[in-house]
């Protein structure tokens, strides 16, 4: 490493000119930034031995032992005196200290890279016993990345022998320990690859085997774990003649029995039992009471902390129905032994038309205090002083359910050490000061079924669980409408649980079926509703049309067709009343429930009903509009966006490419809700067709390739529906692309017939340029060469004459590939370079990326290796900074075949792995290619049942999908199985 040792800025001395040395690598010294000389081997030998005492003197003796051993030169008592001067006058004469016949360095802790690495160790230790692993982990990596290479580096001496190994061992510990925690949060997938090269660099450690057979077992892979085991148990017996110790033994077979154990464990909350005290006005806690466990426990710690302190206040906020008032009377009664001296309760009506004034309230509260009728004050401010008064010395809890602000509030709280005020209401009460605020969410689904089954009964429920989930998925997880549900069942015997489900699966008519006796969902919403400003109950309804989970403020202003920032006022007010949530900061969303009101609400009151469908257009011009923006800043040059449906809206501008990758991928959920739903809309689907089209990115990047998909097929039906070629054959086109995303070549093949028909009759220029290369991949994968070599080269004619430079330069590029099939090594690294000189005329450009792709490809047939190697590292690196998984796995693959073609078989084993960590690699035969190569490079490591695994795993997916491949593997499990 060049440069200063990586201490960590706060750690480091502030003074420009401060000393920092090094000896987690070479041994070496700065003043400031500039590096300053260190002398000799031996000379560095002694100045190491100082730094690793830490400040305490060495002997001259000790400091000749330690450079030369047993065996000094006849002079080198002089020696250490002359390296002692030199390095006193490099570094400063008060740095190194004589002291009765020896020397030291004393410096600040934070001077040596050792010491930051020994503080920073000890911190995450302390983190990790606090059970903070996401930072014990920043920790342990921050002090694992101060290692420069060896320690004490080219340092001679048996003394620097010694230490070297030490800090080497700690290293591997620290490792080990990093990827023990790293499996503890889950990262199973991705630690293989770092275990494999470990592994393969350090043979014998045991507990690197038995973190990699962890991480293997975890991430489904239960056959090459007990490979790991075999392999580990042949080479300990061929080494060292023993067995593998007992622990790595025991994981085996724990291994082999499926053992759950194996599985995080999840930590179970503690209950507390109630002990009712009198007098109390509490109402009686629900008997079927579930779950809520965390606020239980979150709201219990802060009410019982109200003893010898200031009152404690807790708000607790959320939509009607969502279980508020359950949720605090069961705290209350769980809570009572901390208020021996009483607990009041008032209904304050906050939702319904008749508030309760908080005079009256607080003259029953003095009644029940035992205040005679008599002697209550007339006005609310007298009565609030001897309410206050009469608390004073007491213990106290006060439940105020169902405020309607923190006006109504504020008189009634006991406002005494000692006591304890517990609110709940649909507002957010932000403005009540000193109140420890909780929004209540729905229920889990765990939770949900739970209250489900208690009412229903675990007979009806446990034949038809299915049933089950399914109804209480509908109630939207909601605890009032689970109960309401769930009380109709139970009054109904010869319903089932299907046949309430069935009931509830109608949308239209979901709240009409929520209701039973006096409880109503819908009447519960229209209280709130019923309670907004205009202009909040027109952005209420309109903002229930749209399908999408959530919203931005800027998509939101779009569809209200209002400024951005009177938009979030609006917003930020529907979020105070609870009728809409905050999902992160500047996005909302609605409760199922409460959305399907929302809808009911805009068919009703929004007239004419031409608003609703104005309000939709907006939002879709919105998304289409800023997602073509988004595809011109990563394709610089390209001539897509000038073939796409105009719109009305300007959309957004980005600063740069990351901001527009950043909102792409944010809004892929909402993006892909709009197009489906626009679709439906025969005014709309064009415009659906071209915002799924530019937003093609997405069906590349793994994560959202499976919903891209469905609403690809979604938009394709739409098309045919309606009857609109012209749409159809876009629909089609996007249909191929993700198809062969994901492996699917028939599939994608018959799409892209069609696609090319319609596109052609159409006359749809950009339509045709983009089939014919898709066309022309699909016969790549076919090992039909000569066909792709046609379709790429039609994809060139097209591209060239609509003038657009980089789709030509993508048709290039997958030419060479073409070329290679056909055996033309030579032309194949030609093209793939005119594609990439293309690429660079655009400046940087997503697409680069193919091209270095299909370069190093080429190069890596060619046998340039290292040429090969720079054009894929390139490529990686675009694909990874624009979150391409697809085509970071595959790159990872082909690294790989490069190194394995150098017979680089750790190398090559690690970047196979990183291509199965990211899960996207371009379906089961591609699956199957990078499981092949992986294990030709772990039989090249010696791991010889791991790589049997691996195979006999391709193999099984080389025969479900008939790939040709399949032959090669066999010949590789002969003799493998002969071994």
């Amino acid at each position: 490493m060049d440069g200063v040792p990586r201490v960590p800025e706060q750690r480091r001395p502030e003074a420009s000119q401060a000393l920092r040395f090094s000896v987690l690598g070479p041994v070496r010294a700065w003043r400031g930034g500039e590096p300053l000389t260190t002398g000799s081997p031996q000379q560095r030998a002694l100045l190491a031995a100082l730094l690793l005492r830490e400040g305490r003197t060495a002997t001259a003796a000790e400091l000749i032992d330690a450079i030369w051993g047993e065996e000094p030169p006849s002079q080198a008592l002089a020696a250490v005196r002359t390296y002692a001067s030199r390095l006193r006058k490099a570094l400063s004469p008060d740095v190194l200290a004589s002291e009765s016949g020896g020397y030291a360095i004393r410096l600040p802790g934070d001077t040596l890279d050792l010491a930051v690495a020994e503080d920073l160790w000890a911190q995450a230790e302390k983190a990790r016993s606090t059970g903070d692993l996401c930072h014990a982990r920043t920790l342990l990596n921050e002090t694992l990345d101060l290692w420069d290479g060896e320690p004490l580096a080219n340092v001679p001496g048996p003394y620097a022998d010694t230490q070297r190994t030490r800090l080497e061992e700690w290293r591997l510990q620290l490792l080990e320990t990093r990827l023990d925690m790293d499996l503890e949060q889950g990262c199973h997938a991705e630690s293989v690859s770092e275990l494999t090269a470990l592994t393969a660099a350090h043979p014998l450690r045991e507990r690197l085997r038995e973190l990699l057979m962890l991480a293997l077992y975890r991430s489904g892979r239960q056959a090459e774990a007990l490979a790991v085991y075999a392999d580990t148990r042949r080479l300990l017996a061929d080494e060292l003649g023993v067995d593998p110790r007992p622990g790595l033994a025991e994981l085996q077979q724990r291994i082999l029995q499926a053992d759950p154990a194996l599985a995080e464990p999840a930590a179970s909350p503690a209950s507390a039992a109630p002990t009712p005290v009198r007098p109390a006005q509490l109402p009686a806690t629900v008997p079927d009471f579930t779950g809520r466990a965390s606020f239980v426990a979150e709201l219990g710690e802060v009410l019982s902390s109200a003893e010898g302190r200031v009152m404690a206040v807790s708000a607790l906020a959320g939509i009607g129905g969502v279980g508020k008032t359950t949720l605090a009377v069961h705290v209350a009664h769980e809570v009572r032994p901390h208020f021996p001296d009483g607990q009041l309760y008032v209904d304050l009506q906050g939702a319904g038309p008749r508030v309760a004034e908080p005079e009256t309230v607080l003259g029953s509260f003095l009644r029940a205090l035992g205040t005679a009728d008599s002697a209550i004050p007339d006005s609310m401010e007298e009565r609030a002083a001897l309410y206050r008064s009469l608390l004073d010395g007491r213990r106290v809890l006060v439940l105020l359910d169902n405020a309607r602000d923190a006006a109504q509030v504020r008189p009634l709280l006991p406002g005494t050490a000692g006591c304890a005020a517990l609110v709940t209401s649909r507002v957010r009460m932000v403005d009540l000061v000193g109140a420890h605020l909780v929004d209540l969410d729905v229920m889990s689904p765990e939770e949900a079924l739970q209250l489900f089954t208690k009412i229903v009964g675990e007979e009806r429920v446990a034949s038809e669980r299915e049933a089950a989930l399914d109804v209480v998925a509908a109630c939207g997880f909601l605890p009032l409408a689970i109960r309401i549900a769930a009380s109709r069942l139970a009054a109904r015997r010869t319903w089932t649980v299907s046949v309430l489900a069935a009931k509830l699966g109608d949308e239209r008519r979901r709240l009409d079926e929520l209701q039973a006796g006096d409880l109503a969902v819908k009447a519960t919403f229209e209280l709130g509703y019923g309670a907004l400003e205009p202009a909040q109950a027109r952005a209420f309804r309109l903002l229930g049309l749209a399908d999408s989970p959530h919203i931005s403020v800027a998509a939101a202003a779009a569809l209200l067709d209002l400024p951005v920032e009177d938009t979030e006022d609006l917003l930020e007010s529907l979020v105070d009343t609870s009728l809409l949530e905050s999902a992160a900061p500047g996005r909302y969303r609605y409760h199922d429930l409460v959305r399907l009101y929302a809808r009911a609400c805009a068919e009703r009151d929004e007239q004419p009903p031409s608003e609703r469908t104005a309000a939709l257009s907006r939002l879709l011009d919105f998304y289409l509009a800023t997602t073509a923006r988004v595809y011109a800043i990563e394709r610089p040059g390209d001539r897509l966006v000038d073939h796409l449906e105009p719109t009305q809206f300007t959309g957004l501008d980005f600063t740069d490419g990351s901001a527009a990758r950043d909102w792409l991928y944010t809004e892929a959920d909402c993006l892909l809700a709009c197009v489906r739903q626009s679709a439906g809309d025969p005014g709309s689907l064009r415009r659906a067709v071209d915002l799924l089209w530019a937003a093609k990115d997405l069906a590349e990047s793994g994560a959202n390739s499976r919903r891209y998909e469905t609403t690809a097929v979604a938009v394709r039906d739409a098309a045919q529906t309606a009857g609109d070629v012209h749409a159809e054959g876009r629909a089609r086109t996007t249909l191929t692309n993700v198809l062969l995303v994901s492996g699917r070549i028939t599939d994608a093949d018959e799409e892209a017939r069609l696609a090319m028909l319609l596109a052609e009759s159409t006359d749809d220029t950009a339509a045709v340029c983009w089939v014919a290369n898709d066309r022309g991949i699909i016969s790549l994968h076919q090992s039909r060469f000569a066909d792709g070599e046609g379709f790429f080269n039609k994809a060139i004619e097209s591209s060239r004459a609509a003038g657009n430079r980089p789709s030509e330069a993508t048709a290039l590029c997958n030419l060479s590939r073409a070329h290679l099939g056909l055996g033309r090594t030579t032309t194949a690294v030609k093209i793939a370079q005119q594609g990439i000189d293309i690429y660079d005329e655009m400046g940087p450009t997503l697409r680069a990326a193919n091209g270095h792709y299909s370069l190093g490809i080429a190069l890596t047939r060619a046998g340039r290796l290292t040429d090969a190697l720079r054009q894929l590292s390139d490529a990686l690196n675009i694909f990874t900074d624009h979150r391409q998984q697809l085509w970071e796995g595959t790159t990872h693959f082909r690294i790989a075949e490069v190194h394995l073609a150098a017979r680089r078989h750790l190398q090559a084993a690690q970047h196979a792995e990183q291509a199965l960590a990211l899960r996207c690699i371009g379906g089961d035969r591609m699956r199957g290619n990078v499981l092949t190569l992986l294990g030709k490079a772990l039989s090249g490591l010696g791991q010889l049942d791991r790589a049997k695994v691996c195979w006999e795993e391709a193999l099984a997916l080389y025969e479900q999908c008939g790939a040709e491949e399949a032959d090669e593997i066999r010949g590789l499990l002969v003799p493998a199985t002969a071994a």
